[in-house]
């Protein structure tokens, strides 16, 4: 072996130990060569030999710096899978754009600054940051007051600050029959009963709101749901809130995907607790939830967001109040409305899904005579990971016999060679695919 893999080994092992980290700074090549007893050719072939496995990056007048390890995938609704590709998780994330936001990040990283930021902070935030979150979460002719403004640590924690607030345990919270598994796992740590909310093309029924048992408060995704990908119509959301206030029951409007369908307001009222994320918009590195709470709705969720321990920190608000600011994640934001629908036309051109065009997410009713879980099985063993329906689903009823496939985390074209192999499956017999 050639001294210099030898010693491009000693530097991965480095890395591989942690004693080398993402972003750490390798000595300038001459020093290196010097410290090692080589002569300076011999560096420069190491760390071309650590850029070529992908263990390190130049930068031109920077110096070479050790590269972050590609991130394994972890679906978001089980443990992390080891399919080699993953539709489970719905995370988009877009490489090219990490340029934008290291830019915009740099000076939060200035000692002072930095010191200002990993200070505590409080669930409104600042001034500052609650007038660049309203001007940012406005859609569809709606935007918060800035005052009526929470923030929480991710959506997950928004929707379970919202539902402690509005639903006493023991009580009942209305969902769509599908819903975002998330909620079912929050209502049965806090003892709220779920109850299922029959649906059609549009969302949730008003009839199955006028007939359900006494609720205390009802859990919407009125825009591209999950996983279903309905939006509600402008005159179903106005009934749906006609009732909601004849009831006397409570709204939580989720808009996580909202922004993928920015022409959509939300289900907004003097009873509606409003939610949104940072998570998709922007990538799940950089979490941030937030909660616009009527005056009446205020103080009962910022009580619960304390004492969940769910306010945020105070970098991500800073960092992400700063991106929003620059322009970052509105850039960000329109990059991933052009790739959802590329990606959705990747879809339909290989299975009868339903989807909306703008979702990145997709739900497929299964053919005879496979069942969603022999389908997830089968798929899993070609390195295939996706979501079959029972995880969506609420009380006992039976579960729909459909996958849904998140699209977002391949590459484009291997999300199509994976829709591909998942078809030809479809083709087959559970029995043919060595699966019963």
């Amino acid at each position: 072996m050639e001294d210099y893999q030898a010693l491009a080994d000693a530097v991965a092992a480095e890395i591989a130990a942690g004693r080398l980290r993402p972003g750490d700074r390798l000595p300038p090549q001459r020093r290196f060569a010097r410290q090692r007893g080589i002569a300076n050719s011999t560096a420069t072939r190491v760390y071309g030999e650590l850029i070529r496995r992908g263990l390190a990056v130049g930068e031109t007048g920077r110096g070479t710096f050790v590269r972050a390890a590609e991130p394994r995938p972890e679906p978001a609704l089980a443990e992390p899978a080891t399919a080699t590709v993953d539709l489970e998780l719905n995370f988009p994330v877009l490489p090219e754009k990490s340029a934008l936001v290291a830019a915009s990040l740099a000076p939060l990283l200035r000692p002072d600054a930095l010191t200002a930021a990993l200070r505590p902070t409080g669930v409104a935030g600042s001034a500052a940051a609650r007038e660049v979150a309203a001007e940012h979460l406005g859609r569809g002719g709606w935007r918060p007051e800035p005052e009526h403004l929470l923030f929480t640590g991710n959506g997950r924690q928004a929707i379970a600050a919202a539902v402690a607030a509005l639903v006493p345990r023991g009580e009942r919270l209305g969902v769509e029959e599908i819903t975002y598994p998330v909620v079912k796992g929050i209502a049965a740590r806090l003892g709220v009963t779920l109850v299922p909310l029959a649906m059609d093309a549009e969302g949730i029924l008003p009839s199955a709101l006028r007939e359900a048992p006494p609720l205390r408060a009802v859990y919407l995704q009125p825009a591209l749901h999950n996983p279903l990908g309905v939006t509600m119509s402008a005159p179903r959301r106005a009934e749906i809130l006609k009732l909601v206030a004849a009831q006397g029951l409570y709204l939580i409007d989720d808009g996580i995907n909202g922004f993928l369908a920015e022409e959509c307001a939300p289900l907004a009222s003097e009873r509606t607790l409003v939610l949104d994320s940072l998570s998709k918009r922007l990538g799940p590195g950089l979490p941030l939830g937030f909660v616009s709470a009527p005056p009446a709705l205020y103080e009962p969720v910022a009580g619960a967001i304390r004492s969940g321990g769910w306010a945020p920190a105070h970098f991500a608000l800073e960092a992400t109040t700063r991106l929003m600011a620059d322009g970052v994640v509105r850039e960000i934001e329109q990059a991933k409305r052009v790739d959802a629908r590329a990606r959705q036309e990747i879809a339909a051109a290989r299975l009868p899904v339903r989807a909306d065009p703008r979702a990145y997410h997709c739900w497929w009713p299964l053919p005879e005579p496979w069942r969603a879980e022999t389908f997830v099985a089968a798929a899993a063993r070609r390195g295939i990971a996706v979501t079959p329906g029972a995880a969506f689903t609420v009380g006992a009823g039976r579960a729909p016999n459909a996958v849904r496939l998140a699209l977002a985390s391949p590459p484009r074209d291997v999300l199509a060679q994976a829709l591909d192999v998942l078809a030809a499956l479809a083709r087959t017999t559970p029995e043919e695919s060595g699966v019963d």
